[in-house]
Formats: C-alpha cells, structure tokens, sequence
C-alpha cells in the first residue's frame, strides 16, 4: 500500500505522542479528531483513518464514545522504513 502525505502526516504525529480520538454521538455519527497536549484538536478525514486501520497500521481500544487509536508494529515499522 502506498501511503498518501496525509497518511504518513497522521502516523508521525501519532509517533509524536500527539492523540487520536473517533468520538462518536448517540446517533453513531463519528468524527476523528487528532488531540495535542497543549489542548487543540484537529479533524482527521474519516478515509485516511479508516485505510490506516484497514492496512493494520493503527488500531484502537473501541471503546464508546471516543474510542483511542495507537500505531500498531506494523505502523511503526511503516515509519521507520519512510
């Protein structure tokens, strides 16, 4: 899988500690939001996260409603190769 910039963009920052959260509302509409530490959060489009998660580069605890996402082994590895 070739990775778009936006990809790898969302990798390294979740490399950097920042936080990827999907919060959902009662209706089960989702947004993703990447979190930094200082506060601020940015909207993620739902395709980049979803083709990361399904190439096994990021998964997450899927918890409701803001589920947290992680690099997987394979997410890192995908970084260091880059």
């Amino acid at each position: 899988m070739q990775l778009t910039p936006a990809q790898v963009e969302l990798l390294q920052a979740i490399a950097r500690g920042l936080t990827l959260k999907s919060h959902r509302d009662l209706e089960g509409n989702k947004e993703y939001r990447l979190h930094a530490l200082d506060g601020r959060a940015a909207s993620v489009a739902w395709e980049v996260v979803e083709e990361l998660q399904t190439a096994g580069l990021i998964d997450s605890n899927k918890k409701f409603p803001a589920a947290t996402y992680w690099l997987t082994t394979a997410g890192r590895a995908r970084l260091e190769a880059a």
